[in-house]
């Protein structure tokens, strides 16, 4: 047992959730007679799924900061049609196209960011009523019609890293991602024992961490050699690349930045935020912009992958979303999450929806079960804070998220701390 923990870096309970996706990607490959971990099913889970988790990442800020966004879906919607018009109608291409969605989030964001930061009005109200008004805004431009997108456009949605260089029967840049993603996991656990020894702190011993870079360099280079040994034209998707860039950006400004240590402090204790300086109208306005532009983004990959944009698009996204969030650790008051976390309860989701239809169990079913599992994992979460236990799956990834790193500071550390460097 000391030797896991060593491993995980802390206590084994805190990585309930990552044994749990670990186990169902297992119990559905074993069920499903290995149809699970193929090549041509995990492509199509991450083409499937990376939009739910795009939209995880930006919600996990707003609940982090003590609000809900229920407009997600409908902006996306919003988004795609607007952006496949002015690309059919007024001949924008394909990247203007995104700028224009982006844009759109950006100002979407903004008017609800007005409402909830600067009027006072909860978020649930305002974005209640942006999921009406955005969805009939998406009928009402649309004419409740389909408009289909460019092929140059599909890209963002449906496309895979290109073949290059010799035809050594795995697609290159596939695996140049998988070495590059490798040599990260070595450079950062050398570079934590280098940090140990610099500050005079011991250091775990060294199999542990040769334990720990062997284990995540197999997953890795498994990974890899799935995708990159799909069908000729296919390889690692590009929306999973936009997800891992993502994943990095806000997972760096989540835990490293004065922006993202003021989310946290505004969720944990609004008003000893505000007596410490921190200007919570900003951060409010902020994270409600930021949820929209990744609901637009969302939107146009979801439009990419489906060709074109229809009325019916975004339909209850904003429910997983939600989800994901919860299931990945973060607290229905605020002020506790992490990108990762919910990135991962987003994968658990999407991988227990992708093993339910392979054995094809109906859709009644799989939202039976899959309402089962939130209520299960948020309430076994409630039950070890009552009993004075760590928040399993707020404690999940907060270690995995920050490895070598110091630990987030509490509310009360985190706005005094800021308070010190606005000055």
């Amino acid at each position: 047992m000391t030797s896991l923990k060593q491993i995980f870096g802390g206590d084994t309970r805190q990585f309930g959730m990552i044994f749990a996706l670990l186990a169902l990607v297992v119990f559905f490959q074993i069920t499903t007679g290995g149809k699970t971990l193929t090549s041509g099913n995990m492509m199509n889970l991450f083409n499937g799924n990376s939009y739910i988790l795009i939209l995880a990442i930006g919600m996990v800020l707003v609940i982090i900061a003590g609000h809900i966004d229920l407009s997600v879906g409908s902006i996306a919607a919003f988004a795609g049609i607007v952006v496949a018009l002015v690309m059919r109608d007024w001949d924008f291409p394909w990247y203007l196209g995104i700028v224009v969605g982006l844009l759109l989030g950006a100002l979407i964001g903004a008017w609800q960011g007005f409402w909830v930061a600067y009027i006072g009005i909860p978020a649930f109200i305002v974005t209640l009523a942006g999921m009406l008004l955005f969805r009939g805004a998406n009928q009402f431009v649309g004419q409740s019609n389909t408009v289909p997108v460019p092929q140059e456009f599909r890209f963002i949605g449906a496309g895979y890293l290109p073949e290059i260089g010799p035809d050594l029967g795995y697609n290159n840049l596939t695996l140049l991602l998988g070495f590059a993603l490798i040599a990260a996991v070595i450079y950062n656990e050398v570079r934590t024992r280098r940090r140990f020894a610099k500050i005079g702190a011991e250091a775990p011993p060294v199999w542990v961490s040769v334990v720990k870079m062997s284990l995540l360099s197999a997953v890795i280079l498994y990974a890899t050699y799935l995708f990159a040994t799909g069908n000729p034209g296919t390889s690692f998707p590009v929306p999973g690349l936009i997800l891992g860039a993502l994943v990095i950006i806000y997972g760096f400004i989540s835990t490293k930045t004065i922006v993202g240590r003021h989310v946290y402090a505004v969720g944990g204790n609004r008003h000893a935020a505000k007596l410490s300086g921190v200007r919570s109208r900003r951060v409010d306005f902020l994270v409600m912009m930021n949820m929209s532009i990744l609901a637009a983004l969302a939107g146009m990959i979801f439009v990419g992958r489906s060709t074109a944009s229809g009325p019916f698009d975004g339909t209850g996204w904003e429910l997983d979303a939600i989800a994901a969030v919860f299931i990945g650790g973060a607290a229905v008051t605020g002020g506790v999450g992490t990108v990762v976390g919910s990135v991962i309860g987003g994968l658990v989701m999407a991988v227990l929806n992708n093993g339910l239809q392979l054995l094809g169990v109906g859709a009644d079913l799989t939202q039976i079960i899959k309402g089962l599992v939130l209520l299960v994992a948020v309430a076994f979460d409630v039950y070890n804070k009552s009993q004075g236990k760590p928040s399993i799956t707020g404690m999940i990834m907060k270690n995995f998220g920050n490895k070598g790193k110091p630990e987030l500071p509490t509310a009360t550390e985190t706005v005094i701390s800021n308070d010190v460097s606005a000055r």
